[in-house]
């Protein structure tokens, strides 16, 4: 037993036991989305790392159930739009599966064709150059060609399955 009167067994842990204590975890909140010269394309992830600055390297991890990332990943460019606390709503509506994730959302093209959110906190275009198997997500290492951020604006975070802000 733990400080937090959580049993730690030895064994393979329950799936909604993994959920629950990596739920303690922060994280951030991103839509990683492409365009594939006719339809803008979409989903939502909260496993965006920082993984090298020479060179610089992203990584995300899409479920090996998605049916949208097969589609982002033949399309080449993407755009990772890290959400702003007030993106809850759009954060919700890119993570339905086979709807118009793009409906009434305001976007334009990222330097690299990709879409790029409006009010999003930041964003970073990226180019897919490595995937490996990990169970039942696909690890994706992605090199950065440009990035910006607005200043000012609060993120928004994924913890113990709600969606919040930050307050320093």
């Amino acid at each position: 037993m733990n400080a937090d009167n959580v049993v730690v067994d030895a064994g393979i842990p329950a799936p909604a036991d993994l959920r629950r204590v990596l739920g303690h975890f922060a994280t951030g909140v991103a839509v990683i989305a492409a365009h594939d010269g006719t339809r803008p394309l979409g989903f939502t992830c909260q496993s965006v790392v920082s993984v090298s600055l020479d060179p610089p390297y992203v990584s995300f991890c899409p479920a090996k159930s998605s049916t949208s990332w097969p589609l982002l990943r033949e399309a080449g460019a993407l755009c990772i739009n890290i959400l702003a606390q007030e993106q809850t709503a759009l954060c919700r509506q890119f993570a339905v599966s086979g709807a118009d994730k793009f409906a009434g959302v305001q976007w334009h093209r990222a330097g690299n064709g990709a879409p790029a959110l409006a009010g999003a906190l930041a964003q970073i275009e990226v180019t897919v150059e490595l995937e490996h198997d990990a169970g039942d997500h696909t690890v994706v290492l992605a090199r950065v060609g440009d990035l910006r951020a607005s200043e000012g604006a609060a993120p928004l975070l994924f913890y113990k399955g709600g969606f919040g802000g930050f307050s320093a």
